[in-house]
């Protein structure tokens, strides 16, 4: 059989209010007993007082006479009358029969009165029984009571216990019922860590699965030009056709090879980006940092103040703002002007950058996944390897700046949240 914490705290508790019971005993069982005692000496003087008051200053005759009518008229009860040298002058009937406790003795006038209530002794008898019982029951109320007491304090242990199996096997558990206890603070602290753990873990399978699809697809990325470039020199390895026309193609071929290296070093960047990075958060002048980005094939209209700060890592927010840039000229109609402009907070300052178009909603959320193009081919003819949003995200993610894409009635919006800048700081000059 299990020997568990009930049956333990069960034990204890009974052992020790038994202890304390037994010790109370001990002390004041001799006070109950004189007690009893005291109240029946004081029965019996009052019981004897009128006898004792009539045998005063009588001879020896007339106490006779005295004792027989008393002894006639109250015949349960049992006494003797004694005289100075203690022989005995009256003797009522059964005196001889009595145990000599809780005797009563009154002197006077050369004779004394040993009196005794016959039913002393079973009175005594019944008392102690009845204290004996009285004993039992609270003995029987104690084990009652350490039963209860066991179970209140293991039963919040049993569901703790209970839920912990459940947490080593991940399955749900419902929330504790509220105590305002130790227990209860230690169950609520149990399962807002096990919350937090299974966040972690959710967290961390999301992770593996989202760098599993970006591997698998950086694989077919990364394949898909060397495949290409294999054909064109299989081609004028074998002089076959236009491949012979062998200047033309080694161009193909190199401008397969600028691609995969641009595709490499962007994959290089966000695995750099994923790994345990630290921002090194500094004030920058947003003006100064925004002049010093330079975007190839496109209109950059810049419209912040001269001395608007904020708080990034300079680097980091240089590979968001240049790819959100670059995005928004490559996706701006032709001859389109892409706006560059901010907007103070409470809690900082917010950066936007806009450009004419629109973007379908159903797409809108997928535009930050690695390797994702809205029109596939009319990207890889530009060159794109739909890694520049992903590393924007990167970025923004590990300074825990807030961003946000969306469509507005006719254009294209992203925002970025930076907080203000710290005065403790100085300004960063990223042209250096």
């Amino acid at each position: 059989m299990k020997f568990g914490i009930f049956h333990k705290v069960f034990i204890y508790t009974a052992v020790f209010l038994f202890v304390v019971i037994g010790i109370a005993v001990a002390l004041f069982y001799q006070q109950f007993a004189a007690f009893y005692r005291m109240q029946q000496i004081r029965e019996l003087r009052l019981n004897y007082q009128n006898l004792y008051e009539d045998l005063r200053g009588a001879d020896r005759d007339q106490m006779l006479v005295i004792a027989q009518r008393f002894a006639d008229g109250n015949q349960s009860f049992v006494f003797q009358i004694l005289d100075e040298g203690e022989n005995i002058v009256f003797l009522s009937r059964n005196m001889q029969g009595a145990d000599g406790r809780s005797r009563l003795r009154l002197t006077t006038d050369g004779f004394t009165i040993v009196a005794q209530n016959p039913q002393t002794q079973i009175e005594e008898r019944g008392f102690f029984s009845r204290l004996a019982l009285a004993l039992f029951a609270i003995l029987g109320v104690t084990i009652i009571l350490a039963a209860i007491f066991a179970k209140l304090m293991v039963d919040p242990i049993k569901r703790l216990l209970d839920d912990t199996r459940k947490m080593s096997q991940l399955l749900p558990i419902e929330p504790p019922p509220r105590r305002n206890d130790e227990f209860g603070e230690l169950s609520h602290d149990v399962h807002r860590m096990y919350a937090k753990l299974k966040d972690t873990i959710e967290a961390l399978e999301d992770e593996n699965l989202k760098r599993k699809y970006f591997f698998s697809a950086a694989s077919h990325e990364l394949k898909t030009p060397i495949a290409a470039a294999r054909v064109l020199l299989e081609g004028m390895a074998a002089n076959v056709g236009d491949y012979k026309n062998h200047p033309k193609y080694l161009v193909e071929c190199i401008k397969l090879m600028d691609a995969q290296s641009k595709t490499i070093y962007e994959i290089l960047e966000i695995v750099k980006l994923s790994e345990q990075y630290e921002p090194k958060m500094q004030t920058i002048n947003l003006k100064d940092f925004l002049e010093d980005i330079s975007v190839v094939g496109g209109r950059v209209s810049i419209n912040v103040a001269k001395n608007e700060t904020c708080t990034a890592d300079p680097l980091l927010l240089k590979k968001a703002v240049s790819n959100v840039l670059l995005n928004a000229v490559q996706n701006a109609p032709e001859g389109g002007e892409v706006e560059v402009f901010s907007k103070k907070t409470d809690s900082g300052v917010n950066l936007y950058v806009k450009n004419a178009g629109r973007i379908d909603e159903k797409i809108l959320p997928k535009l930050f996944d690695p390797f994702f193009r809205a029109d596939k081919a009319r990207n890889r003819k530009d060159e794109r390897t739909g890694l520049g949003l992903t590393i924007v995200k990167k970025s923004l993610e590990l300074m825990q700046i807030q961003f946000r894409l969306e469509n507005t009635d006719d254009s294209v919006v992203f925002t970025i949240e930076l907080p203000h800048a710290k005065r403790a700081l100085g300004t960063v000059d990223i042209r250096r």
